[in-house]
């Protein structure tokens, strides 16, 4: 899919099918399968993507004490504790997020999400897979590819009540040194 300045609602659905056509087609219905979004950005796409496929195990980790750059990225105010519905021993874990960069979020997702069991699989799904991973971290289901430079931002908007206000930007943000 190419990419311009931003997604439109209606692009943003179809990248949305695409995720959940995907999901359907690697899992039977009847798998033990456990989705939980990455707080703060997976919530909402987790909750789209069980609603779509009628699954019921929706859960949602925090990440904020497993991250390594606490220190620099204080806890967000719109705090989400970690919520699982059921035991994820055994499980298949879906992790969801909306963006996909550095792999960081994900390792501290994973990091979180086993110190409350072990599944028997774990997977991630995500929105957008902007490239630029520091760490070894895939994403098994992807709704965009979008290579976006260090000194750009994309920003997901999902509206929970309003899904045809949903939109991606890519934006401009000050250079990152290291």
């Amino acid at each position: 899919m190419s990419f311009a300045k931003s997604l439109s609602a209606a692009e943003i659905h179809t990248a949305l099918d695409r995720l959940c056509q995907a999901i359907a087609a690697r899992h039977p219905s009847d798998s033990k399968i456990v989705l939980l979004g990455i707080a703060n950005g997976g919530i909402t796409l987790a909750r789209r993507l069980g609603s779509r496929l009628s699954l019921k195990n929706i859960g949602t980790l925090d990440i904020s004490f497993h991250r390594d750059d606490i220190g620099r990225n204080p806890i967000p105010k719109e705090f989400s504790p970690t919520t699982i519905p059921v035991d994820v021993n055994g499980a298949i874990v879906i992790l969801v997020d909306d963006v996909l960069f550095s792999g960081r979020t994900v390792k501290a997702a994973l990091d979180e999400l086993f110190d409350h069991g072990r599944p028997s699989l774990v997977e991630l799904a995500v929105l957008i897979d902007r490239g630029g991973h520091k760490l070894p971290i895939k994403a098994d289901y992807i709704g965009v590819v979008l290579e976006a430079g260090e000194s750009e931002k994309i920003v997901v908007s999902l509206d929970a009540a309003h899904p045809a206000n949903d939109s991606v930007r890519l934006i401009a943000s000050k250079p990152v040194h290291r």
